[in-house]
C-alpha cells in the first residue's frame, strides 16, 4: 500500500505540462482523460476514435490544413436564473479543448466523420507513399 503522497495526481502536480491544449478549469484534474485517441490501420487506410463524452455534435469542430488535422470541443454553459433559487455549487463549466495529428497529404473531401455516444470517429485513406530511389553511392571529391 502506498502512502497517499503517491497519489494518481502526484506527477500531475509536478509537471505542469499538458500534452492537449485545452481549459483546466472545464474538467480539472481529469483533464489529461480528455480526448483519448485510438488510431487503427486497414488495408486502405486509417480509422481514429476519439473520445468526447459529454459534448454534442454541433460542439464539434475538425479541420484539416497543410496534412494536420484538428479537432476542437467547445463547451458553453447558459447560465439560467432560476427563480426563487440559489445555485449551492454548479459543476458544468464552460471551455474549449483541441487536439492536432498530422495524417500527410489528405484531401478534406476524403476525410469521413460520424459522432455516436460520445465518440467521434474518422476515417480516412493513406497517404500515397513515395517509392524512394534504390541505393546509390555518391562520390565524394
Amino acid at each position: 500500500m502506498l502512502p497517499s503522497i503517491f497519489g494518481e495526481s502526484l506527477l500531475d502536480d509536478l509537471w505542469r505540462t499538458d500534452m492537449l491544449n485545452m481549459d483546466r478549469e472545464l474538467y480539472g484534474k481529469h483533464a489529461k482523460n480528455l480526448m483519448k485517441t485510438d488510431v487503427r490501420e486497414s488495408e486502405n487506410g486509417y480509422e481514429m476514435a476519439i473520445e468526447l463524452p459529454g459534448f454534442q455534435k454541433e460542439d464539434i469542430k475538425v479541420d484539416l490544413k497543410d496534412g494536420y488535422l484538428t479537432v476542437t470541443a467547445q463547451k458553453s454553459l447558459d447560465k439560467e436564473e432560476h427563480k426563487g433559487k440559489k445555485i449551492l455549487r454548479q459543476e458544468r463549466y464552460s471551455g474549449s479543448c483541441s487536439r492536432t495529428f498530422y495524417i500527410g497529404d489528405v484531401k478534406a473531401e476524403d476525410v469521413k466523420g460520424k459522432y455516436d455516444a460520445g465518440v467521434l470517429t474518422l476515417e480516412f485513406p493513406k497517404e500515397d507513399q513515395r517509392k524512394l530511389e534504390e541505393k546509390r553511392s555518391i562520390a565524394i571529391d
